[in-house]
Formats: C-alpha cells, structure tokens, sequence
C-alpha cells in the first residue's frame, strides 16, 4: 500500500510503497477513506514534538473500514466503519489510567506520531481505542470530528459554563465548536489573524456575535476563552478580555513561548490551564452529541499524494474549516 512518509523532521513527506504484517491480537487493519490534516501534524514536521522516530506516517484523524480482525477483536466486524483518534493506547496501570485520566497515561501511544496514522491506503489501529462511525455521511467530514471535535471538546468542557466564549484562532476545530456552542445557547467571539477578513466572515456565518483580530478587544468581558492558535502571545491577550472568575484554555499540544506578563492580568481569581490528548469517554461522548446537533464540518478535499500541499496550506492559515486527505 502507499503512505505519505517523514522520513525525516523538516522534510517533505515521501510517497513511499510499505506492506502492513497482519494484525496482532488486538489491532483492526482499515482500509482508510479519509484522514483529517491537524496542526500537530505541522508541529511534528517541523521538529517540534519530543521523541519523533522516523520513517514515520502522520495523520490521527482516520476514517476507515475494516477489513481484518486480531483474533481477539470483538467490538468490530468486518465491513463496518470507525474512527481512530489521537489516543492510541494506554498502560491501564498508572495512577492516571486508574483515576480515569487516560490522556494523562504516562506510557501512552498516540496515533501518527508514536505509531503510524492514516495519511496512507490502510493503517492498522487498536480496536480498544477506536470509536464506531455511522455508516452514512461523506468520510471527509467525519474526519475532522476526530481530533478538531474530540480535543476541541475536551477543552470546552473544561471552559466551564461560559455564556460568553472567546475561540482564539478560527480553524478546523473553531469551527466546530462555535456550532456547539450556539446550540447551546452561548455567545460565541470570534479571534483571527489580524486582518483575516474572511476567517471573521466565516466565524460570523457559523453564528459568532462578534468576530476581529486577536489585537481587537470585543465590546465585553469573556466568561471564559480557548486558545486553538500556538502562539505563546495570546495567553496574556486571552487573559486580558476575560471577566475576573473567568478561564483561558491552551488546547493545542504544542505553543511558542509564553511572554512575560503583569499579575494583574491573573488577578481577580482568572485561571488558566492546558489540555492534553482525550479519553476514549470524551470520543463516545461526543460523537453522540455531535449527530444529535447535526455538527457539520467545512472541509476541503486533497488526494493522499497531495499531503504536502495541504499541509502548505493549513501553514499559511489559507483553510476554511479543515483540510482533509480522501482516499478513494
């Protein structure tokens, strides 16, 4: 089968031919009809992430269909549909695996990056950390749902109870959120790239109520705010526009550095905290929400040897909504 490689950090991935051995006891090999293109991705091929072993396949937001089972698989059958996330394995032994905080597993794998991901024809993955998929609906827009939706989601939640919420950096997982929150009757603000007009017109089409530049302040306090742009800068932007009481919540895995900044921008009880990976709990739990919603990802389609191109792409803040890789 063909995979998009790196073969080395800095490099463009390499279109390469590799055969996968038959799947262990407990693995899936799927056969993948989409894979989503995440930030991390960029983080990773640029040399950002600790530990990168090459030759490696990038990609963790797979949509696939089964066509193997381990022999101790049986949750999945062949033919159906699911979804590997972020999350690839855990030790079910730490401290945290046995509190219920999974994503903090200090032996975690993690898809695309400690083993290989989905910008490939097939991939194989652990059933125990895959999540069902409905078998309608385009492969492409369920892809962004698994990593934009499930982290995205995660850092929601730990927002709080904010009826007025600041999304810093309107990309593939904004987006998505900013529909989930106005379903759930919050305001949602909008903050860009200075000078994005169309990232603020989009924002504003998907129901935010305000929508500027990450240098523009809106006309009130923010209960709460989540930073989905890695740059370190935007902490003390953040805790400027937020209400005392309030939160800000770094989600991305990887941020420049955090810039000095006056205490009194933490003052008045203002919290702030990062997320890191998913549970497989926080996958069920929103991908039920997300079909009960009708969540519709914006998604623009590349071929599988277009990787680089799309990768180019999300670099240059060019995308509305996410990039996807289908694979037909």
């Amino acid at each position: 089968m063909k995979a998009m490689r790196l073969l080395r950090p800095g490099a463009p991935l390499a279109l390469s031919e590799l055969t996968l051995p038959p799947p262990a006891a407990h693995e899936l090999l799927l056969e993948v009809q989409a894979c989503g293109v995440c930030r991390t991705d960029l983080h990773l091929i640029d040399d950002e992430l600790p530990d990168i072993r090459c030759p490696l396949t990038p990609g963790h937001e797979i949509v696939g269909v089964v066509r193997a089972l381990g022999a101790a698989v049986t949750q999945f059958r062949c033919g159906e549909r699911v979804g590997v996330p972020w999350l690839a394995h855990t030790c079910g032994l730490c401290r945290y695996c046995r509190s219920g905080r999974e994503n903090l597993c200090e032996r975690a794998r993690f898809t695309g990056y400690t083993r290989d991901g989905g910008y490939a024809e097939q991939v194989l993955a652990d059933a125990r950390y895959c999540l069902p998929l409905p078998a309608s609906g385009a492969a492409a827009e369920l892809a962004p749902l698994l990593c934009a939706g499930l982290i995205g989601y995660r850092a929601y939640r730990l927002a709080g109870d904010a009826p007025n919420l600041g999304l810093f950096g309107f990309g593939a997982a904004a987006h998505l959120l900013a529909q989930l929150a106005r379903a759930q009757g919050r305001q949602v603000f909008a903050f860009t790239r200075p000078g994005d007009v169309a990232a603020q017109g989009f924002a504003r089409a998907l129901g935010a109520v305000w929508a500027g530049g990450s240098d523009e302040r809106p006309g009130e306090a923010l209960d709460a705010a989540i930073l989905f742009a890695p740059v370190g800068a935007l902490v003390p932007a953040a805790l400027a526009c937020v209400r005392p009481g309030g939160r800000v919540v770094c989600a991305g895995i990887h941020m420049s550095e955090v810039p000095a900044f006056p205490y009194r921008l933490l003052w008045g009880e203002r919290s702030l905290c990062s997320v890191a990976n998913l549970t497989r709990a926080d996958g069920r739990e929103f991908l039920v929400l997300a079909a009960q919603l009708g969540l519709s990802a914006t998604v623009r389609r590349f071929a599988l040897a277009d990787a680089n191109r799309a990768l180019a792409e999300l670099r240059r803040g060019a995308l509305e909504g996410a990039a996807v890789l289908e694979i037909p």
